[in-house]
């Protein structure tokens, strides 16, 4: 296929400098906005590094690809969590263990590479769930046996046992994309940020790192129609940069910061629909147990201690966000009203001593975006009032995702950090990442304990709400134990649209493509 980079760029390069935007990326004014509104500029807070359904990065690329990888069924828009068909013509649990699917009859991937068909369906699951290839979102399919091909658009998605999440966190996400078979084997297995094979209502003909991306409605796309003609993507780290942009006329659309919500609602913008959604992330300080300076359980407990975190939200987010107490949100199960530690100067201070750890330094990596400067900012203060040094690092986004990774040569090294994790609507999909099978993978703290995999297994079989909430406040629970956490809030969702866009948009406000429409 021709290629659809631009420039001699390096997978280096790319990491080293992908999303460090700031207000650069609006030095091309109107750039991409489209009088006849053919064309949807949109703000993204990070760019692409990876199309691989099955080692994707960030939630801007799931969003990509669910728009160029046809997935069996997707999220629909609006205030209810439901799912649509995009390459089903139908699909169906028959029983507990049982998925029959039928493919649409004119789906074709892209460059060559034919129909897609139940073999593509088979290879695109069993991919992701088998363990050799290591895939970080095997255990949305962790309760797979086999997809059973029929004839060549039909087949049966057999389970080894009863997962509760099935149709909320695993068919809607990337973990259904369809890829083709043929074209993954072809370039040897793994897709990197050039997709291959496309499939969906969009296809991605431009990417410029650290510019744009640049997606067109896929002309061999036989059914509903994505509702622009193009969608540019703009990576934009800082949400502040991004609101100049939108009020400059730069972007039809872009999440806003939590802080700003405020003064938008108060004042929008002219020509621009402000809304706030609630949020199912989550956000926290995270410690690293195996790095040599935070071993001693007894020093991360002193710094859970030492963290006001009602002061840390109210400065980041302006009052604008509410104090969370652990990574499932309210609504789901599993959602507490505290956390077993509290702020307490003094019990740090004497924990520190205990440990024999009074004036230690320590670094604090961060995202570099604004509402994370002020949180690192008080937490920095607030280590500081317990005699603990902390050197606040901030990272663009090509390298704050990769730094606890067991590939890369920084996971030991790594000491605190503050994350945001996306989530979806089942308090599994937040409970996964901090399992021991991903340490080193999406578990930067490095937090290995057997009850809480235990228990993580029993709630994905578990259909009774009330035992679930059980299950995940005892999981919990074990995290707090640990020393490795923090947590801060699950904040709120901010976005701004013009009034001409009607923005398909999920529950918790992230942007569903395919379904963005002129109004």
């Amino acid at each position: 296929m021709s290629s659809i980079f631009k420039g001699d760029v390096s997978r280096r390069s790319v990491l080293a400098g992908a999303g460090a935007l700031g207000a650069a990326s609006l030095a091309f004014p109107h750039m991409a906005v489209s009088a006849d509104g053919s064309v949807l500029t949109i703000r993204s807070y990070s760019d692409l590094q990876v199309l691989d359904p099955a080692f994707w990065l960030a939630l801007p690329e799931a969003d990509i690809m669910r728009s160029i990888y046809a997935p069996l069924v997707s999220n629909q828009q609006g205030d209810e969590w439901n799912w649509r068909p995009v390459a089903v013509e139908s699909i169906e649990q028959l029983d507990d263990l049982t998925i029959a699917f039928k493919l649409r009859d004119n789906i074709g991937f892209t460059d060559g590479f034919g129909q897609m068909t139940a073999d593509d369906v088979k290879f695109s699951i069993e991919r992701i769930a088998d363990p050799a290839n290591e895939s970080p979102y095997a255990g949305d399919w962790s309760a797979l046996k086999e997809v059973e091909i029929k004839d060549n658009l039909s087949g049966l998605i057999h389970l080894k046992n009863k997962f509760v999440p099935l149709w909320t966190t695993t068919l809607p996400t990337p973990a259904s994309c369809i890829v083709s078979r043929k074209a993954v084997e072809e370039i040897g297995g793994k897709i990197g940020s050039e997709p291959v094979a496309q499939s969906g209502q969009y296809i991605l003909t431009e990417w410029v790192p650290k510019q744009k991306t640049v997606l067109k409605r896929n002309p061999d796309w036989a059914y509903e129609p994505g509702g622009y003609e193009e969608i540019h993507i703009l990576p934009i780290e800082d949400p502040s940069t991004a609101e100049l942009g939108f009020e400059a006329g730069d972007l039809d659309y872009t999440w806003t910061s939590v802080s700003s919500l405020p003064r938008l609602k108060e004042n929008p913008p002219a020509g621009s629909v402000v809304e706030e959604k609630p949020s199912l992330a989550y956000v926290w300080l995270g410690m690293n147990q195996d790095n040599e300076a935070l071993q001693d359980v007894r020093i991360r407990r002193a710094i859970q201690h030492a963290i006001d975190r009602q002061t840390v939200v109210d400065a980041a987010y302006f009052g604008a966000a509410a104090v969370g107490n652990g990574i499932i949100a309210p609504g789901l199960p599993g959602s507490r009203d505290s956390v077993t530690y509290d702020y307490d100067p003094d019990k740090a201070r004497e924990l520190l001593a205990e440990a024999g750890a009074e004036g230690m330094t320590v670094t604090l990596d961060i995202l570099n975006q604004s509402e994370r400067l002020t949180a690192a900012q008080v937490i920095q203060a607030n280590l500081a009032d317990v005699g603990i040094t902390c050197e606040i690092k901030q990272n663009d986004s090509g390298t704050f995702w990769t730094l606890g990774s067991k590939d890369g040569d920084y996971f030991m090294n790594l000491q605190l950090v503050l994350s945001r994790f996306s989530m979806n609507p089942d308090p599994s999909w937040a409970t996964v990442w901090f399992t021991p099978e991903q340490v080193g993978v999406w578990n930067w703290e490095r937090f290995n304990n057997e009850e809480y995999k235990a228990l993580h297994e029993e709630g994905l079989v578990e259909s009774d709400p009330a035992k679930r909430d059980e299950i995940y406040k005892k999981m919990q629970g074990l995290m707090d134990e640990s020393g490795c956490y923090v947590f801060l809030t699950h904040e709120v969702v901010g976005l701004i649209h013009k009034d001409t866009v009607n923005p398909g948009l999920k529950p918790n406000g992230e942007p569903l493509l395919p379904l963005f429409k002129p109004a």
